[in-house]
């Protein structure tokens, strides 16, 4: 499939905006949301960061239904049968996109998959404002994504505060090497290096790789998008990483926890 116009990213972004702005939050939404935080901490948590750092190839398996670049990704698609399958092959964490215009997403499926497996769930969006953070504490999710590229000035550092508040992990995701300029003061634990340019859905693994190079040893680096085999994890790991986030080769594979299990053990 060829790739999708190159203002993608943006329309995205602002068919998110048009819908925070048409849908009015709960007057006590970040009351019930730190609430929820508050219960969360008492029972204990599960880190995306702890399952990150463990030894050997760690893997964030990916439930997404479609993308704007690739089309339909598995049909049927069952984000708990693939959650399963995922948690039996060895995954260290889900990834649960939830963007329901340009990827046929569903938040409501970040508990559902959270009440199947025992590993940290991360929601995969494109979160813009804190009330969409309190929406995830509410979901259940153990971790998010932030997309440095669409969260420009203090809004980025706003958004880690926030969602550290809530005890909410987050994913940092860069692009490019000013993305990582931005991102590397904040102190952002995990970052993630997609080698996807989410402007033109584009893939150049090796350029990310080169970038998630430059994140310092005491921080994670996960590399995300374009790992399509065995093959590109060993050449990955001779690179010194480790982390990767795997979303379209586990979900076109007619067995998603036997693509995933040679990925973690090679």
């Amino acid at each position: 499939m060829s790739a999708p116009d190159a203002d993608v990213l943006a329309r995205i972004v602002e068919a998110v905006r048009d819908r925070l702005a048409s849908e009015p939050p709960p007057a006590d939404l970040e009351r019930r949301a730190r609430a929820a935080a508050e219960g969360r901490r008492t029972a204990g948590r599960r880190s995306l960061l702890a399952a990150l750092a463990a030894p050997g190839v760690r893997v964030i398996a990916e439930c997404k239904r479609r993308s704007p670049s690739a089309g339909w990704l598995r049909t049927p698609f069952d984000p708990l049968e693939l959650a399963r399958a995922y948690a039996a092959g060895g995954a260290a964490a889900i990834s649960v996109v939830t963007e329901p215009r340009f990827f046929a997403g569903e938040p409501a499926w970040v508990a559902e998959v959270r009440d199947v497996v025992s590993l940290p769930v991360m929601q995969k969006d494109f979160l813009l404002a804190p009330r969409q953070l309190f929406e995830a504490v509410l979901l259940g999710a153990d971790a998010v994504l932030l997309i440095a590229r669409i969260l420009p000035g203090e809004q980025l550092a706003e958004m880690l505060a926030v969602a550290d508040a809530l005890g909410l992990e987050a994913l940092v995701e860069v692009h490019d090497e000013a993305d990582l300029e931005r991102v590397l003061p904040l102190g952002a634990a995990i970052v993630g290096i997609n080698s996807r340019d989410l402007r033109s859905f584009g893939v150049d693994l090796d350029a990310a790789a080169s970038l998630a190079e430059r994140v310092p040893p005491d921080r994670v680096a996960v590399l995300e998008s374009g790992i399509s085999g065995v093959a590109d994890v060993h050449r990955m790991l001779e690179r010194g990483l480790r982390q990767f986030l795997v979303g379209e080769h586990l979900l076109r594979s007619p067995d998603p926890a036997a693509a995933l299990a040679a990925l973690v053990t090679g």
